[in-house]
């Protein structure tokens, strides 16, 4: 038993490394906290550096951004980081109405108008100075707020013409007419999304209608259907299934439209139209019945194999029978990994908020100070602007000339790290912890009364008091190997642009070597807290005992663990296909029992979409818990056949089901 084993730390050096470093990611966050600042992701800001709309700011009343040149903004993301190539200015309100500064000029109460979305200083300059100044638009469209940005009002009418405040064309102050369709380049996504708002809403409203039921469906189905992991339940399921779908696809036969491809018709909101698309029902059809022939050629050929699966399998239900608060362990889990990422994700949101606004000088003139940093308070009376007069010390990005803003790229890198060192950590803790509660059920000579009192406890004190260090060498070892996998992605995007072919070969030569390292260390990680957690050894010694023990039984763990892992997602499956199948037939009001209580929605797919990842995530969760269990159980079970020989003197220790299907037995102690 993992509690009879006298324990000592492991893996020392990593464990102070680990600590030093957590010290340090604290550090990091502080700092990033003092120089950080919000405001520039919650509040837009104008070409000089002041947000806008911010309490107690000469911007207080203007708190929407506006563009001289929409036109010049390639996509909304451009905006959103502040690098539009154009004018920008802080307004109270959006235009909403065409106007061209060449006609607003000639009528006193347009020009009035045109002056809220221009810069001060217009006095006594004509259209031409103006415009050459940079201190107006030089049109303005009809626009509506956008995350607190004004985006040109674009619609489409039914023939697909696209019209700007109900027209097609528009001057845009230059003396050009440009069709509508021009704007279309800088708000595309911006509109795309405008429409995901109203869809959006509808969905906030089908789940206050509907959340009680989701809830109902999600964990009452849950805990029935957690007691029916076996194939045939699933093999059953999807021949259902797939009668089901063949009768709806027979019955759309007669119905007009119903023979449109999927493709042809592209991505709809209202889901329910593609449930009367024949192809949809084809391609339901298809996908099962491929299901199906795995399931059936499983069972066919591995047999045994499944018989020696299942046993494991109950061998674990009957080890959590024991140490139920195994079943709550993840949501222990689930709590360190939320703190874990939000730690994260503000340390980030800080990091990236610590520019400083650089301000550079700009003039139309030659000037041997052209580009070169200023400082807007004290500009009109330094050298700079005496040497070039018309020269102006404008807002130009965000940035810094400090030690801190020079290493703050490392920072990032430095954030990222450590979150995948603190997620793997946690993560890893769970895996030993776990192991050494199942360890001990195993290992007990007389259940319960061998075992501790509260095994999960018990395990968890000593995977912290002796194995921090083991546990932050195995998470270290996937965290770099993670990095590593991020970098290549980001070289592969910087990438993207180029054409040489033996480079992009060897880079996806590397993402799949990588790939496949990343899930070799993942599997040796977890056999190897199993092995920390049994025999209590350090993090090298056990990953190298738990290799050669599985290489030793190659064929078994080929087979058998893979064959355990498959009848555990079927089990999932089966979960998810239970609940999934109910909640379509409750939220479609398909079935005349439920027509007056399922609740009227917009999109009856909301519920179902969410009652089904809902039951995913919590079957997940269980199964997570079965897995580690079945993984544990099973290293020991071969453990139990190379050490013991079901003598009297070392009997196996594997339970009597598992040694009926492994036909072994032990022998009964000689008589005296």
């Amino acid at each position: 038993s993992p509690s009879l084993y006298s324990r000592g730390c492991t893996d020392i050096v990593c464990c102070i490394l680990f600590i030093i470093c957590i010290l340090g990611y604290v550090a990091v966050g502080i700092l990033a906290w003092s120089q950080g600042d919000p405001r520039k992701v919650i509040y837009p800001t104008d070409s000089r550096g002041q947000f806008c709309g911010q309490a107690g700011t000469p911007l207080e009343t203007k708190p929407l951004l506006f563009y001289f040149n929409i036109m010049k903004c390639a996509s909304p993301m451009v905006l959103l980081e502040f690098q539009c190539p154009t004018t920008q200015m802080c307004v109270e309100k959006c235009p909403d109405k065409f106007l061209t500064l060449l006609k607003a000029y000639t009528n006193k109460e347009d020009f009035k108008y045109y002056k809220n979305f221009c810069k001060e200083g217009l006095e006594g300059l004509t259209v031409t100075q103006i415009l050459s100044s940079g201190l107006c638009p030089a049109m303005l469209t009809p626009s509506k707020p956008f995350t607190r940005r004004c985006f040109p009002a674009l619609d489409q009418k039914k023939g697909g013409e696209i019209t700007v405040g109900n027209n097609s064309k528009f001057d845009d102050g230059e003396g050009n007419i440009r069709d509508a369709k021009d704007l279309v380049a800088g708000v595309k996504n911006a509109t795309v999304v405008i429409e995901a708002r109203q869809v959006v809403m509808k969905i906030f409203e089908d789940y206050t209608q509907s959340w009680y039921w989701i809830l109902i469906n999600a964990f009452t189905l849950n805990s029935k259907a957690l007691d029916q992991q076996r194939v045939s339940y699933v093999a059953t399921q999807v021949c259902l299934c797939i009668f089901h779908c063949s009768m709806e696809y027979v019955s759309l036969k007669s119905e007009a439209g119903s023979n449109v491809t999927l493709k042809d018709l592209g991505f709809q909101t209202d889901f329910s139209v593609y449930l009367h698309i024949r192809q949809t029902w084809l391609a339901f059809i298809i996908i099962l019945a491929i299901v199906e022939v795995v399931i059936i050629l499983l069972l066919i050929f591995l047999r045994n194999r499944i018989l020696i699966a299942i046993a494991l399998i109950k061998e674990a239900s009957r080890a959590i029978g024991y140490v139920m608060s195994a079943l709550f362990y993840p949501l222990f889990t689930f709590a360190l990994l939320s703190i874990v990422i939000a730690y994260w994700a503000v340390t980030a949101v800080f990091l990236s908020t610590s520019n400083q606004p650089i301000y550079k000088v700009f003039n139309e003139t030659a000037c041997d100070h052209s580009r070169k940093i200023c400082e807007p308070a004290n500009f009109s009376t330094s050298s700079m602007k005496a040497e070039c007069p018309d020269s102006k010390c404008l807002f130009a990005f965000y940035g810094g000339e400090t030690v801190y803003h020079k290493y703050l790229i490392g920072l990032q890198f430095y954030n990222v790290f450590l979150f995948f060192w603190c997620a793997n950590f946690v993560t890893a803790l769970g895996q030993m912890t776990l192991a050494g509660a199942f360890a001990s059920y195993y290992w007990a000579f007389v259940k319960p009364d061998d075992m501790p009192a509260f095994p999960i406890f018990s395990s968890l004190g000593r995977s912290l008091r002796y194995h921090t260090g083991s546990l932050a060498f195995g998470s270290l070892i996937l965290s770099i190997i993670q990095i590593i996998r991020v970098l290549l992605e980001y070289i592969d995007h910087k990438l993207q642009g180029t054409q040489n072919k033996c480079t992009k070969f060897l880079l996806c030569c590397l993402k799949c070597c990588f790939w496949c390292l990343e899930k070799f260390i993942k599997f040796i990680n977890r056999n190897a807290y199993i092995m920390v957690a049994i025999y209590g050894k350090n993090f090298c010694t056990s990953a190298k005992d738990a290799f050669f023990l599985l290489m030793r039984n190659m064929i078994r763990v080929a087979v058998l663990d893979k064959v355990t892992d498959f009848l555990l997602f079927l089990g999932k499956l089966l979960i998810v296909g239970l609940v999934g199948i109910f909640a379509f037939f409750f939220f479609s009001g398909r079935v005349k029992a439920f027509e007056n209580t399922a609740p009227n929605l917009h999109y009856y797919w909301v519920p179902i979409l969410t009652v089904v990842v809902g039951s995913y995530l919590i079957a997940h969760g269980f199964f997570s818990v079965y897995a580690m269990c079945v993984d544990t159980l099973f290293l020991c079970f071969l453990e139990d056949l190379e050490r013991n020989d079901g003598s009297a003197e070392r009997p196996f220790l594997m339970s009597d089901r598992l040694l009926k299907v492994l036909n072994k037995k032990n022998k009964p102690e000689p008589a005296e």
